[in-house]
């Protein structure tokens, strides 16, 4: 672990890879120093935001040195269902990619243990890793200019869901009609840190 000041408010956690950061970010959750107002999860850090009126970044970083992260931190967040017609425009790429059928990839993908591991590139978009791992997907060569919402998309050991349509260079394997992101709603995003997400294959249009 390493801890750098970022800025006068906020403390930067490097971490040796993502399960570590989960591992942390789920301790933390569950016992949060005093002062601590905001925990947000990257691919290995984690940015601790601190009240500097509540505290200060030296106590901070005692009790975030001090905590034991948590083993058992892909089982403890939230469930969420996500129902999936899988029939992405990449699914037969992708089959080919890991060298099985296309009812293999929608096997491996709906049984695998998936957790949202951190959010970006678009509000309500998670970064969602599984257990089992051995996905490693490459992007597309060429990116498309539009991703329709709702898309369920790999690259790399990650899945995703597209909020909103937008740009993308993930592999497209199929799509839900449950909204990830909804300003109306509270939470606004369906998909948050920490959150466990099982894909249901609800079959074709």
């Amino acid at each position: 672990m390493r801890v750098l000041p970022s800025g006068s408010t906020a403390l930067l956690v490097e971490l040796d890879d993502i399960d570590a950061v989960l591992a942390l970010y789920a301790a933390l959750v569950d016992d949060r120093p005093p002062g601590v107002v905001d925990l947000v999860p990257a691919a290995r850090t984690l940015l601790v935001v601190v009240d500097p009126e509540r505290s200060n970044l030296g106590a901070v970083e005692a009790a975030v040195r001090s905590t034991t992260p948590r083993a058992d931190a892909r089982a403890v967040g939230d469930v969420v269902e996500l129902p999936v017609v899988y029939d992405g425009a990449d699914l037969e790429d992708v089959s080919a990619h890991l060298g099985c059928t296309v009812e293999e990839v929608v096997r491996r993908h709906t049984g695998d243990d998936w957790t949202v591991a951190f959010c970006g590139f678009a509000p309500g978009f998670g970064y969602l890793t599984s257990a089992s791992g051995g996905w490693g997907i490459p992007r597309r060569d060429s990116p498309r200019t539009k991703v329709p919402a709702g898309s369920i998309a790999l690259a790399g050991e990650f899945s995703g869901v597209y909020p909103r349509e937008s740009p993308g260079g993930w592999q497209l394997i199929g799509r839900t009609e449950l909204a990830v992101f909804d300003l109306d709603r509270e939470p606004a995003a369906l998909l948050r840190p920490g959150n466990r997400i099982r894909f249901v294959d609800v079959g074709t249009s």
